[in-house]
């Protein structure tokens, strides 16, 4: 693996794309040290040499204070993941803290359901288009990151996602796309992204493991169907293409193996190698 990377690091710099430019890490990468010690998570973003950051709450910090540790580093929050619940609960709040935190987009990760069906998809894309104009009217993109289980059975023609997608105005609410959890449901992210160009405009850089079986609609994974990017069965020079073509503007890497400081370098290294 490290041979892998200073291979990779050797080319890294021999030419910019727009995924080297605008690449970052998601924070729930490292949720296990922000946990515990917030500064040395931070510190740890840091030292990877990265300056964009999608968030995943502020751990045990207001959101000022969280804030002020991002700019301190030199660090910068472009998206921050807000949760369903929290937005129903408390709206105005939660775009008064996309504000403090200076965010260019608000993205929900997660529906919470028991059965997540084409009723469920309609009450979801209601929700969505209330949140994404209010966002719109504070300056900031509101978006949703699918998960998996939402490329589920379809329902008179159509799956919960392809209701979200019909049921939401573009303009308000933009995707982000997970790459591990689009294969993992048996979707082609390739296919997807050429299906709907005008929506997605983030992205989770994120490999899965060769061979790992796929088609289920869970939104769970075992951790070591999680590979640091390039070494698993993800065709990452045409999905990246393809990503640039429609319009995606931010690629977050986030590690979900056991191991993310070893394999969140290899996947900026191999990130930064792809013409």
């Amino acid at each position: 693996m490290k041979k892998l990377f200073l291979a990779l690091l050797a080319v890294a710099t021999a030419h910019a794309t727009p995924w080297s430019d605008h690449l970052g890490i998601q924070l729930w990468s490292l949720h296990k040290t922000l946990d515990v010690d917030t500064a040395k998570g931070l510190d740890q973003v840091k030292a990877f040499g990265l300056t964009d950051v999608e968030t995943a709450g502020t751990y045990k910090l207001s959101t000022e204070q969280f804030h002020q540790e991002l700019k301190a580093r030199g660090l910068k929050a472009v998206s921050a993941h807000f949760q369903y619940d929290d937005l129903k609960k408390d709206l105005q709040g939660k775009i008064a803290d996309a504000k403090l935190l200076g965010v260019k987009y608000v993205i929900v990760p997660w529906i919470p359901h028991e059965r997540f069906d084409v009723a469920a998809a309609r009450k979801a894309a209601d929700d969505f288009n209330i949140w994404g104009a209010a966002f719109k009217k504070a300056g900031i993109q509101f978006g949703w990151h699918p998960h998996g289980f939402e490329f589920g059975p379809a329902e008179n023609g159509e799956t919960p996602f392809e209701v979200i997608a019909k049921s939401t105005d573009p303009k308000n609410v933009i995707f982000e796309m997970d790459v591990f959890w689009v294969e993992h449901a048996g979707v082609d992210p390739i296919a997807l992204l050429k299906k709907y160009p005008n929506r997605f405009r983030l992205m989770h850089v994120k490999d899965m493991r060769k061979g790992t079986k796929t088609g289920f609609f869970t939104g769970k994974a075992e951790v070591e169907d999680n590979v640091a990017v390039g070494s698993g069965l993800t065709d990452w020079p045409t999905l990246l293409k393809t990503a640039h073509q429609i319009g995606v503007k931010y690629y977050f890497i986030e590690d979900e193996t056991s191991d993310p400081i070893t394999n969140v370098p290899v996947s900026i290294a191999y990130m930064r190698s792809v013409k």
